[in-house]
């Protein structure tokens, strides 16, 4: 027995008297009860990584459902129109930086020690063109044979590389006359005059930029003044040319002169006559679209712009991800859900039909369906029937070690005799207790399609490009080729799938924690 002396000793001061007009009893809750997925939403609005994480996924998403919605025209030509193929590898232009006048984002390509020659052909374009081809143009040195080197900013747009600034085109009649009523109108040269081909050696005769005397290497020669001396043709029919011309065509002044410039060269009979023009692509663009070219990303190899064709394929790839998702999600739900529910003979029976299944590598299924079940259904078929083959066993195995975890509960053996079914204690009470997990597991497989796709597509295992279709991993497989000169063709597509993936796992993550029942109610 504990000692009276060590009993504590209260104040007198701390005692208080209740009286008999106040009763204690429990009061009522102030709050509103919430519901388990409103419990949810609350703890995943805290995760700030989450909801950041969720905000991009949602931009990426619109911006896949909207830009080929609106923006089928006039850039939808971008998939179907050959003419585009003229236009490959064009840079991203911003309007707006063009504007300002900045030397970013402005579609113009920074080429640097290049000789006097390469610079001339630049300059030879500005020329006669009257555009500004080129600018920050910078004489750094010689090269060690004497020969004058630049570094030069190009509008790629108007001279585009090695595909040049001109194109030569043979055109009907009735093409030939709309392009001149065209020039008359918007006072745009489209049409150029012909040159000389008896001046031209054999390998210049295909290349439509040089309008002046040249080298068999295409080094101008130029008169004292360092003036090009042209070679365009005068005699000649050009089939009655009624249109702009160029400056210094003495048939500015008078039409009918001798020396006036030609415009075309006329080939074929009577019955069928084409004309073969000069055509400043920038010129044609504008003629056949009816806008200056400026794609904000750029366009591909193929002359498509990137802005559509990246939108396509994030539509594409995302659809495909979220029906392999919901597939996997059904077929491996109810597959885990009866192994780890009744267990026993039956969860090893249907375990090693899994192991079997899972032993069978994804890259082997992929590369056998594409070379044999894609010539009968196509190749988006086959590919999505290779995911789904082997890919719900990772939604079954988490299904069933959730079942194994909550089937023992009190609350599933109140519900078992109380007469509630198998089905009803499976799918009423245990998968709504595990629907964090396998919530998770759902979102964390989108990325992963997207991603195992681009692999498929990167390596050359399945080909999903054409001009109505394409996907993320197509884009990246045709731009590895130009990651050194043109860049924007891959990284645009490396962006948008950097951050689908790396945004779908701080989701997932945030879901995990939002609908983990272990934490209903919790302030942190």
């Amino acid at each position: 027995m504990m000692k009276e002396n060590n009993i504590p000793k209260i104040p007198a001061d701390k005692f208080r008297f209740v009286g008999d007009e106040i009763r204690l009893h429990d009061q009522k809750m102030d709050t509103k009860q919430i519901s388990y997925f409103r419990d949810a939403f609350n703890r995943f609005c805290k995760n700030k990584s989450s909801v950041t994480a969720a905000i991009i996924i949602m931009l990426l998403v619109l911006y896949a459902i909207f830009v080929p919605m609106f923006c089928q025209t006039p850039y939808s030509l971008a998939l179907t129109d050959t003419d585009y193929l003229m236009y490959g590898k064009l840079l991203p232009r911003n309007q707006l930086c063009v504007d300002l006048g900045w030397d970013f984002w402005d579609g113009f390509k920074d080429r640097k020690d290049i000789t006097k020659p390469a610079y001339d052909q630049v300059r030879a374009v500005a020329e006669e063109t009257g555009l500004e081809v080129m600018k920050n143009v910078e004489q750094v040195g010689t090269n060690e044979k004497g020969v004058p080197v630049y570094n030069i900013r190009v509008d790629s747009y108007i001279y585009n590389g090695s595909d040049g600034a001109y194109t030569y085109m043979t055109l009907t009649e009735e093409q030939y006359k709309s392009m001149q009523a065209w020039q008359n109108e918007t006072g745009i040269q489209l049409i150029y005059p012909a040159v000389d081909d008896t001046k031209l050696s054999q390998k210049n005769k295909l290349n439509a930029d040089i309008w002046y005397e040249a080298n068999d290497k295409g080094v101008p020669k130029v008169d004292k003044n360092d003036n090009f001396v042209d070679i365009y043709k005068q005699i000649g029919n050009d089939g009655s040319y009624n249109s702009l011309r160029i400056e210094g065509d003495p048939g500015i002044d008078n039409p009918n002169a001798e020396d006036r410039y030609r415009y075309a060269s006329i080939t074929g009979d009577s019955s069928a006559i084409s004309y073969k023009c000069r055509v400043l692509k920038y010129a044609y663009f504008q003629y056949k679209y009816g806008f200056e070219p400026s794609f904000l990303f750029g366009t591909t190899a193929m002359g498509q712009d990137m802005l559509t064709r990246l939108a396509s394929a994030a539509r594409f790839s995302l659809l495909l991800a979220v029906c392999v998702s919901a597939i996997n999600l059904f077929i491996g739900a109810i597959y885990g859900a009866i192994e780890g529910y009744y267990g026993g003979a039956i969860d090893m029976l249907m375990e090693r039909f899994t192991d079997i299944l899972a032993r069978i590598p994804f890259m082997v299924v992929a590369t056998l369906f594409q070379l044999h079940l894609a010539k009968r259904v196509g190749p988006v078929i086959s590919l999505l029937f290779a995911f789904v083959l082997t890919g719900w066993i990772g939604m079954a195995s988490t299904v069933r070690m959730q079942f194994y975890r909550f089937k023992g509960q009190e609350y599933v053996l109140a519900s078992r005799v109380l007469g509630a079914s198998d089905w009803r204690i499976m799918f009423r009470h245990i998968f709504p207790n595990s629907l964090g997990t396998i919530v998770t597991s759902s979102v964390l497989v989108i990325p992963g399609v997207i991603f195992s796709e681009s692999s498929l597509t990167y390596l050359g295992i399945v080909n999903l490009d054409s001009s109505t279709m394409t996907s993320v991993g197509t884009m990246l497989a045709n731009g590895r080729q130009f990651l050194q000169d043109f860049p924007h063709v891959i990284f645009f597509p490396a962006i948008f799938i950097s951050l689908l993936m790396i945004s779908f796992n701080l989701f997932g993550n945030g879901l995990r924690d939002a609908f983990n029942p272990s934490l209903r109610g919790a302030d942190d």
